[in-house]
C-alpha cells in the first residue's frame, strides 16, 4: 500500500528502533564478520527509504530489511575475493536463507556483545551498538566519553571476539543462568548512567528507557529466568519517578519528599505486577524489585510497609551480604523501629573496607540523630557527608539538609 513520505520516514523510524538488532544479529549469524553486519544492516535501512517511498512500506519491514542486508552481504563476499573459503562463504549465506525467529536472533546477539571476555565498557558500547543501533555519537553522549573513545572499544570488542573465537549464540542450558546475571548486569548499569548519572548531570530519559526496552527483550526471550523480569520490574518502578526526582532547579528530591502524583501510574502497575510475579526466585533484582514496589505502593511516605521491606532486606542479604545492602536495611530498621534502631545498626556496620569513604554513611547517621533531636550533630554528620559526595547534585542535597537544621549553636 502506497503512503506519504512522513508515514515512510516513521514506519522506518519504528522499523530501525525494533528490526536493527534483527537485521544486524541475522548477518553476524550468517558470515560471522561484525563489520560486514554493521555495513550490509546500514545499507539495507538506506536503501528502505526510496523503496519505501516509490512501493509502499511493506507488510513485514523487517523480513524486507534483513533480506536486504543478506543481499548486500552476499554481493560484497562476491567481490572481495574469488578465493574458494571466500566463495563458500557467499554460498553459506545463501544456505542460511531459513527464517530465524527475532527474538532468538536478538537473544544470540545481546549474549554475544555481554560475554565476560569483554571488558565491561566494552560490552556496554557494543550492546548499544550492536543490538540498540546506537551511533558511536550517540552512545559517547549517553556516557560523556569522546567518540574516538567509543569506537575504539567497540572496535577492540569485535576483535575480541574474532581472535578469541566467541561463540555466537545463546549459551547453553548449564551455562545460561551464569551468563544471564551478566547480561543483565550491564543492562542495569546502562540503566543507572541514564536515570542516576555517577557525575552528577542532568538524567539522560534516553538512555535509562533503552536500557528499559533492552530488559523487556531479555524478559520476554528468556521468559524462564525470573531474574530478567525482576530486573524489568525493577526498572520500570524506578523510571516511574523520574518526573518527580528534581526540583525546579535540577536538584534531587529524596524519595519521601517526591510529589507522588507526578509518579508514572502506568508503570507502577506493571513493574509491581511483574515484581510480584518474580519475587518467589529470591534473585538480588527481584528482590530489590519487590522493595521499589512496596514504595511505589504507598500513596504517601507514611504509608510504606517497613515490616515488609525490613522483611526483603533480609532475604536480599541472605543471596547478596554486601555492607550497602546492609545500610539499607539500617535505613529501613530505622523507619520501622525509630531513630535508635537505624543509628545503632550504622553503628553495627563498623569499619567495612567497602563502606570507606561512602557518603551514605554519615548521611544515614545524620538522619537518625536528625530524629533524634541532635541538631547540631546531624549537621556536622551531613557536611561530613557533602565532602565526601560524589557529584554536586548529591552535595547540594547534603548542603539544603544542613541549612534546614538552622545555624550552628
Amino acid at each position: 500500500m502506497r503512503t506519504g513520505p512522513a508515514e515512510v520516514r516513521a514506519a522506518l523510524a519504528e522499523a530501525y528502533r525494533g528490526e536493527w538488532g534483527v537485521v544486524f544479529g541475522t548477518i553476524v549469524r550468517l558470515t560471522g564478520d561484525w563489520d560486514l553486519a554493521e555495513d550490509s544492516a546500514q545499507e539495507a535501512f538506506a536503501r528502505a527509504l526510496p523503496a519505501w517511498e516509490r512501493d509502499g512500506v511493506p507488510r513485514r519491514p523487517g523480513a524486507w530489511l534483513v533480506t536486504a542486508a543478506r543481499h548486500r552481504a552476499l554481493d560484497v563476499l562476491r567481490r572481495r575475493t574469488t578465493e574458494r573459503g571466500k566463495l563458500a562463504e557467499a554460498a553459506a549465506v545463501e544456505a542460511g536463507r531459513e527464517a530465524q525467529p527475532p527474538g532468538d536472533e536478538r537473544l544470540r546477539l545481546v549474549f554475544t556483545c555481554c560475554h565476560p571476555a569483554l571488558p565491561l565498557e566494552a560490552r556496554v558500547a557494543l550492546t548499544l551498538r550492536a543490538v540498540s543501533g546506537l551511533t558511536t555519537r550517540e552512545i559517547a553522549r549517553a556516557f560523556l566519553v569522546g567518540e574516538d573513545t567509543v569506537s575504539q572499544r567497540i572496535l577492540r570488542a569485535k576483535r575480541k571476539i574474532a581472535a578469541a573465537g566467541i561463540p555466537y549464540r545463546v549459551p547453553p542450558p548449564g551455562a545460561r543462568a551464569e551468563r544471564l546475571h551478566g547480561v543483565l548486569a550491564v543492562i542495569y548499569l546502562m540503566f543507572t548512567e541514564g536515570y542516576a548519572p555517577s557525575d552528577g548531570n542532568t538524567v539522560r530519559d534516553a538512555l535509562a528507557e533503552e536500557a528499559i526496552r533492552l530488559a523487556r527483550l531479555v524478559a520476554t526471550e528468556a521468559a524462564d529466568e525470573p531474574e530478567a523480569r525482576g530486573l524489568l520490574a525493577l526498572l520500570l518502578l524506578q523510571h516511574s519517578r523520574r518526573a518527580a526526582r528534581l526540583d525546579a532547579d535540577g536538584g534531587l528530591v529524596t524519595l519521601e519528599r517526591q510529589d507522588r502524583t507526578r509518579w508514572d501510574q502506568a508503570l507502577i502497575a506493571e513493574g509491581a505486577a511483574l515484581a510480584r510475579e518474580s519475587d518467589t526466585a529470591d534473585g538480588p533484582y527481584a528482590l530489590q524489585a519487590a522493595i521499589a514496589a512496596q514504595h511505589a505502593l504507598a500513596p504517601v511516605a507514611a504509608a510504606t510497609d517497613w515490616v515488609t521491606i525490613v522483611a526483603l532486606y533480609d532475604r536480599l542479604l541472605s543471596v547478596r551480604a554486601n555492607p550497602v545492602v546492609a545500610l539499607n536495611r539500617a535505613v529501613a530498621v530505622g523507619m520501622r523501629d525509630g531513630p535508635q534502631a537505624q543509628f545503632d545498626a550504622v553503628d553495627a556496620l563498623g569499619a567495612s573496607k567497602e563502606l570507606v569513604g561512602n557518603h551514605a554513611v554519615p548521611a544515614v547517621r545524620a538522619d537518625a540523630l536528625r530524629r533524634l533531636g541532635r541538631p547540631g550533630e546531624a549537621a556536622e554528620a551531613y557536611r561530613a557527608a557533602e565532602a565526601l559526595a560524589p557529584n554536586g547534585a548529591i552535595a547540594r542535597e547534603y548542603a539544603q539538609r544542613v541549612a534546614e537544621l538552622g545555624p550552628r549553636p
